[in-house]
């Protein structure tokens, strides 16, 4: 059995392959099934430690972004693309899998276009409320196709698709709470706000927390997930804004979050902020209550419909970026913090918005439809 995963460009294309990967291990496992073969088509690898721990092999591909807006990268791209489509076809030519999973983005469009050439199954799974572009045409052949949100369901064939909900790593699924708070150097006589600003972090919410840092910390504590980029920037204006002040050991920055320190991070939060991608299933299966700030400007407003979707459950605020002030944000945080019973019932939200089968749901459907191929 031959399995293709292909997506890129982001976490949120690329971890959900994880949590699959991982369950299909599982089932491959249960029903006493020779051991797959998987692949991992895109541009960059992203984390060859975790395509290394779940057994699966890369093979590179080359693509180019379309931007909505006009540049002349968008004229080069379509040539990375056009040879990436080239080197697709010889690669899922050679090892001819018994199905393709496609997570969307950019980077999964040359193995989707070979696997329709080649008449492979294929298998999709669309992260937001609104499908991107890929995933919009590939929803056109796609065998099945897998939503997060019952709002995109809409856009897809009815007899093809699936709410399945969003696939989450085993590693980050549960937070852990025991040894927690010396691990992470906290007090346990304390509340503690957790900050997410994405994979790559986010500027204008590490500027809105670094604002409010000094009232922040005289009632909390705060775990700042800031970017790789941003952490040195984040720290020196922390320093300048906190002074001599003696709560500033409550502030712990970190430019990445690592799965254990991410899980312990969990485990001890009151309430997390956070960007509107795939952390949102994975705040929701921690059962935690949110304040989500989705990016103003992503592709098809997709990042705004998947906040306001989840905050309809009851399972979090949202503020849009053009009413992110420092002190709105404080004030949502201590309305929050503030009432034991709205963070009760927030927390019952998240918990039955969560999917917690999301990824051996689509690992069932991709070993059932790799063994029918093979045949």
């Amino acid at each position: 059995m031959k399995i293709l995963f292909t997506g890129g460009g982001s976490g949120g294309h690329f971890y959900p392959i994880i949590a699959v990967a991982e369950e299909v291990h599982t089932v491959v496992r249960e029903r006493k099934l020779l051991d797959p073969e998987l692949f991992y088509m895109s541009d960059d690898p992203f984390s060859t430690r975790m395509l290394f721990d779940t057994r699966i092999s890369f093979k590179k591909t080359s693509a180019g972004k379309m931007r909505t807006y006009r540049s002349i990268f968008n004229f080069f791209d379509l040539f990375r693309t056009a040879w990436g489509i080239i080197r697709s076809f010889f690669s899922v030519g050679a090892m001819y899998p018994d199905v393709v999973f496609g997570k969307g983005g950019y980077a999964s469009f040359p193995a989707l276009f070979a696997a329709r050439f080649f008449r492979i199954p294929v298998i999709i799974h669309e992260s937001d409320s609104v499908p991107g572009r890929v995933n919009s045409w590939a929803g056109k052949f796609a065998t099945r196709i897998a939503v997060s949100y019952p709002q995109a369901a809409t856009f897809f064939p009815a007899d093809k698709v699936a709410l399945t909900g969003n696939p989450v790593r085993k590693a980050i699924s549960r937070p852990l709470s025991n040894g927690a708070h010396e691990f992470l150097a906290l007090s346990e006589s304390l509340p503690v706000v957790l900050v997410l600003g994405g994979s790559q972090g986010s500027e204008i919410i590490n500027e809105s927390v670094i604002s409010i840092l000094p009232e922040l910390l005289t009632r909390y504590q705060v775990i700042h997930q800031t970017g790789k980029k941003n952490l040195q920037a984040v720290v020196e204006s922390a320093a300048v804004v906190l002074g001599e002040s003696k709560f500033k050991d409550r502030y712990k920055p970190f430019d990445y979050l690592n799965d254990l320190a991410l899980s312990m991070s969990a485990g001890v939060a009151s309430i997390v902020v956070s960007r509107a991608g795939s952390a949102i299933f994975e705040i929701a299966r921690w059962g935690t209550p949110s304040v989500i700030i989705p990016i103003s400007e992503s592709n098809g407003d997709h990042q705004r419909k998947n906040a306001f979707n989840y905050s309809r459950t009851g399972a979090a605020i949202v503020i849009e970026e053009a009413n992110l002030t420092p002190h709105v944000l404080l004030s949502e945080i201590d309305r929050v913090l503030g009432d034991s019973a709205l963070r009760e019932d927030m927390k019952k939200s998240a918990i039955q918005f969560s999917s917690p089968d999301a990824a051996k749901k689509i690992a069932e459907e991709i070993v059932n439809i790799a063994l029918a191929h093979e045949k």
